[in-house]
């Protein structure tokens, strides 16, 4: 899929990462495969541009690697997944709303603008707040545990 890219913003104007095939894509799907490549395009547009989604992708696809190397139970691997997956799935959430307040006010400041992006910035925050909780108590006692018995 070949993509425009503009030129660098300028105070009026946003960068656009706009593919020929997007063009129309404010209609409805035409089928359940071109919602799926919509859907793909968007995780793709966040991996692309988004550092913090990128983070957030290496330390999921890691806390479930480690919960597979110290062979944690498979409801334990669950919560783990669907935790991160939270996570990354707020990501997203985040980066459309950064988005469309960034497209409805032109890069001015609005103190509603900032409202709005921080507390979707924060819900990001409480995720991984929590994730890493679960990820601590699940993968610690097994991690420790091993390293011990290789002491």
């Amino acid at each position: 899929m070949s993509q425009q890219i503009s030129p660098p913003p300028t105070p009026n104007r946003l960068p656009t990462v706009v593919s020929k095939e997007r063009e129309f894509s404010w209609q409805i799907a035409s089928n359940l495969f071109v919602s799926f490549k919509y859907a793909w395009a968007g995780i793709s547009y966040s991996f692309q541009t988004q550092r913090n989604f990128r983070v957030h992708v290496a330390v999921c696809a890691f806390a479930i690697g480690l919960s597979l190397l110290l062979h944690l139970q498979a409801v334990e691997i669950a919560i783990i997944a669907i935790t991160s997956g939270l996570v990354l799935t707020l990501e997203l959430v985040n980066t459309a709303i950064e988005s469309l307040v960034d497209l409805t006010v032109k890069q001015t400041y609005h103190d509603l603008a900032k409202v709005a992006k921080d507390c979707a910035a924060g819900a990001v925050l409480v995720s991984a707040l929590v994730s890493l909780l679960v990820a601590a108590t699940l993968l610690l006692p097994p991690l420790v545990a091993l390293i011990m018995n290789a002491i």
